[in-house]
């Protein structure tokens, strides 16, 4: 049991015992049904990873993730464990000739499962670095496929086929491994040292480019916008490997970017990044070259040939189970690899390549290949046009503390609130107004970045600038009154660590939408208002759920914490009180209750938590309060609004290229694309001074 257990997990080689297994028992030998089964899932495991490997760059929901994870990690451990099964199938001498030479046909084909489909060879980047580790799986698994070939060999002509998917599964495992090598850390930057394409540059890499090549005119939809994306990835991703950028090719950056529109711009960095994840995730740095398209020529052409000449020699086996794996394995071949080669043809990669040829015959060829597309994607064949998914994700702090306990068990009541609080983390897809809010805004700071000492202070700006613009007459005043108080409570808030500022002026703006929504529900429906609150929840779901994308923020989950029981704790009360003298608790007389003057908020000093639910309680009735006249009910929510845009960027361009890729195999998340766009206006230190 021991020996059989350590060979399921590839501790043990097999191959080493296949003779000393012929001296043991029959107990010792995998069953018929386990090599079935194993075999099966493989196979399985290769069409779900075929299917939603690359969809994970527009989906970002769990399940999808959930699926690949399964997938990906299944499918290494069955088809292991296939070869495993089938070698100690061997030790006993007793098994029929015929039945062994059935399982060494199978065994090559878990080889071509090992190599991978092409729409996903690494889960995580960190995958990448595991190349060394593979190519040694791939020396082991290999001899085992070999030993097996050979204790079955009867010089028949399944033997011969057996070598034939053996060689396809070299190529395929081979393939992946050296993929995994040029994306690891060290050779992905030295790759994008010596860009390989001529098309991009239009001259040598080491020579200015004073513009964007173009593409000839054709009918290919976005041609232009995907030939851009193309030459913008190219000259951009060493940002992701931790190199900085050349001056000239931030002059044509922001050229470009300065004369777009925000719905042109935010489309050209979309490609970018699609790009950029099927480099990362997928097999495109080989597929899409001459000596990708030859392997998978070859693999096709050997797929059929074998399955044919299959059919030809005659059932090697009387027994219906093993004839049936032995054709879906090769019916499964054919089929993975001619959808790969229709997914290959339908991708951007093949529009652009499209797009720089100057023939007549390009538009018609175009037109056939993109003809059943529209078919295939709504019957969910092959992935849509989608880059990323397009959402944000929103995480209610004030609607997760109202969350009542209705059983008197903790632990119950704890998974209660558990389920409850997913009911406050929802998705916006309408993302119009804030992509063209932020665009403007950087688009107008684009014009300061003029030298590497503005482009650090754009960067730094946390949303201090914008309140002293916007209370410059209060911060200058000098009175009895309480105006310049309030202003100066307002200003302070941004002098703390930036995922305190973020909780702190999330709960503000939260208590300021819902005195608004009673007092003047007009207002709340206003475009800076949404936006307000959306990016607010937004920043606020970065912080609870990717963390290590915000700048600076250690022990935040400990902030939130204690910041979570305060507030929970005092709704608790103000929810007795009111229920004491009759009255409704309702999110009306909480507000007003947080926004009083009189509440009375304990100095943090005198406090053993990180809590800062008082200091957004005193924002809040600061914000309301700042000025007494009418217009100041939609005036401060156009500050709000312009403190959020600062800090949604001030979060994207301080968070590390690293971490904007791992969020790639995520559906992305919309501080990449701020942050991208960021550094195509010029507003980023990663430039060559």
């Amino acid at each position: 049991m021991l020996f059989k257990l350590l060979a399921s997990l590839g501790l043990l080689q097999p191959w080493m015992l296949i003779d000393v297994f012929s001296l043991t028992s029959k107990k010792m030998d995998f069953s018929e049904l386990e090599i079935h089964a194993t075999v099966f899932i493989s196979l399985l495991c290769q069409v779900v990873l075929i299917l939603l490997g690359n969809r994970r760059k527009y989906m970002g929901r769990k399940r999808i993730k959930m699926f690949v994870w399964v997938a990906y990690n299944a499918a290494e451990w069955a088809a292991t464990y296939s070869l495993t099964a089938i070698s100690y199938s061997f030790a006993c001498p007793e098994v029929d000739k015929r039945y062994t030479l059935i399982m060494a046909f199978w065994a090559p084909f878990m080889l071509v499962h090992l190599g991978g489909p092409d729409t996903i060879t690494a889960l995580a980047l960190e995958d990448n670095e595991l190349w060394l580790r593979n190519g040694l799986a791939l020396c082991a698994r290999l001899i085992l496929a070999c030993l097996i070939i050979y204790k079955s060999w009867l010089a028949t002509p399944l033997n011969i086929l057996s070598i034939l998917i053996l060689f396809m599964g070299v190529l395929k495992y081979g393939e992946r491994i050296w993929i995994l090598w040029s994306l690891s850390k060290d050779q992905f930057r030295k790759s994008t040292l010596h860009d390989p394409d001529p098309h991009v540059l239009g001259k040598k890499h080491n020579e200015p480019v004073s513009h964007i090549p173009l593409p000839p005119e054709s009918n290919i939809p976005n041609a232009a916008t995907l030939s851009t994306a193309y030459y913008f990835f190219v000259k951009f991703r060493p940002l992701f490997v931790d190199l900085n950028i050349a001056s000239d090719d931030r002059k044509v950056s922001q050229s470009y970017f300065r004369s777009q529109t925000w719905e042109k711009a935010f489309d050209v960095i979309e490609y970018e990044l699609g790009f950029l994840f099927d480099i990362l995730y997928t097999k495109a740095t080989v597929i899409h070259s001459h000596t990708g398209r030859f392997i998978r020529f070859i693999n096709v052409l050997l797929s059929i040939s074998v399955f044919v000449a299959f059919l030809v020699v005659g059932k090697p086996s009387n027994s219906f189970r093993h004839m049936f794996i032995a054709n879906l394995l090769m019916i499964g071949a054919i089929v993975l690899e001619l959808y790969a080669a229709i997914t290959l043809l339908f991708s951007d990669w093949t529009a652009v390549s499209l797009s720089r040829l100057e023939n007549s015959l390009v538009d018609a060829t175009y037109k056939v290949i993109s003809w059943p597309q529209p078919l295939f994607q709504r019957l969910h064949l092959v992935p849509a046009n989608d880059k990323w998914c397009n959402s944000l994700s929103r995480h209610n702090f004030i609607c997760s503390c109202l969350i009542r306990k209705p059983f008197k068990s903790n632990m119950l009541n704890k998974f209660y609130k558990l389920l409850q609080s997913r009911q406050y983390t929802s998705s916006q897809k309408d993302l119009t107004h804030l992509k063209m809010f932020i665009f403007e805004d950087l688009k107008k700071k684009s014009s300061q970045a003029t030298d590497f000492t503005e482009r650090k202070r754009l960067c730094s700006q946390k949303g201090e600038q914008v309140l002293t613009e916007w209370m410059q007459f209060e911060l200058d005043y000098i009175g009895d009154t309480p105006g310049p108080s309030y202003a100066a409570r307002i200003h302070k808030s941004m002098e703390a660590e930036f995922d305190e500022s973020v909780l702190v002026w999330h709960i503000a703006t939260d208590l300021c939408y819902h005195s608004d929504l009673y007092k003047n529900p007009n207002i709340v429906e206003s475009g800076e208002c949404k936006a307000s609150k959306t990016l607010s929840d937004y920043l606020l779901y970065i912080l609870l759920e990717c963390h290590p994308m915000l700048p600076y923020c250690i022990g935040s989950k400990m902030r939130y914490r204690d910041t979570h029981r305060e507030a929970t704790k005092f709704f608790n009360e103000q929810r007795k009180l009111l229920e004491g003298d009759h009255q409704v608790c309702n999110m009306e007389m909480i507000v007003r209750a947080c926004t009083s003057r009189t509440f009375d908020v304990k100095g943090r000093e005198d406090r053993n938590d990180q809590s800062v639910f008082g200091e957004g309680c005193r924002l809040a009735g600061c914000l309301l309060m700042l000025r007494p006249y009418e217009a100041w009910e939609k005036e401060k929510w156009e500050m709000i609004r312009d403190v959020w845009v600062e800090m949604v960027c001030y979060a994207a361009i301080h968070c590390s290229f690293n971490e904007h890729a791992k969020q790639l195999r995520q559906g992305g998340e919309f501080l990449t694309h701020v942050c991208l766009l960021m550094t195509h206006l010029g507003i980023s230190e990663r430039f060559q001074k």
